[in-house]
């Protein structure tokens, strides 16, 4: 029951994900963390089958710090989706991976931007998005309330107002997301949202 949606705001954009790492009916954990931060201005946002997800996003990210360090000058964001949309592509016609992506970035030239890209390779630039069973949620109450230019504030309150949406009305809820933002300031995590803390960690008496 994953959920990943972003949007774009005034200057920045943000990635939201649930934490869960689910196999069949049982939660492993509930503190996982998808969504992954590229470079210093780059958020990929994932879902999909776990192995693929861990897989593809660390080749990507190894790969987008391969080209900065070959030549100098890092990608656009438009560059690293392009890019990954391309070994997505390729990938489907040998060992495709089941993995559905949301990359957030911000460029001096350009600001803020957001970019869906599918299992298929399809890649499209959005200021909204969703995957998982709870963008069926999430999609609706950003087209309810979502405008251009929200602030960060006005964007947080959106994404509470999804979450708990999503609690609410999806019969297997992720009970805990984490939300990271990217603006010129760089690509960081902002917040978490917890329901249930992971106490995998923790002595037992």
């Amino acid at each position: 029951m994953e959920c990943v949606f972003g949007l774009v705001g005034d200057g920045f954009a943000l990635v939201v994900a649930d934490t869960s790492a689910v196999h069949s009916i049982l939660v492993h954990k509930s503190n996982e963390d998808k969504i992954m931060v590229l470079d210093s201005h780059k958020l990929l946002g994932a879902s999909g089958e776990s192995g693929d997800r861990v897989q593809f996003t660390e080749y990507i990210q190894k790969n987008v710090a391969l080209y900065q360090f070959r030549n100098g000058i890092p990608l656009t964001t438009a560059a690293a989706a392009n890019f990954t949309r391309g070994e997505l592509a390729t990938a489907l016609r040998k060992n495709p991976y089941f993995v559905n992506i949301l990359m957030a970035g911000y460029d001096k030239e350009t600001g803020p931007s957001l970019y869906y890209i599918d299992y298929i390779a399809t890649l499209h630039k959005i200021d909204k998005g969703a995957f998982g069973y709870g963008s069926y949620f999430s999609l609706s109450m950003m087209d309810r309330h979502y405008h251009s230019g929200m602030t960060v504030e006005e964007a947080i309150d959106l994404v509470d107002k999804c979450i708990i949406e999503i609690r609410s009305r999806l019969v297997v809820a992720p009970p805990n997301f984490v939300i990271k933002i990217v603006d010129k300031d760089g690509a960081r995590e902002y917040a978490w949202r917890e329901s249930v803390k992971d106490t995998s960690g923790a002595p037992t008496a």
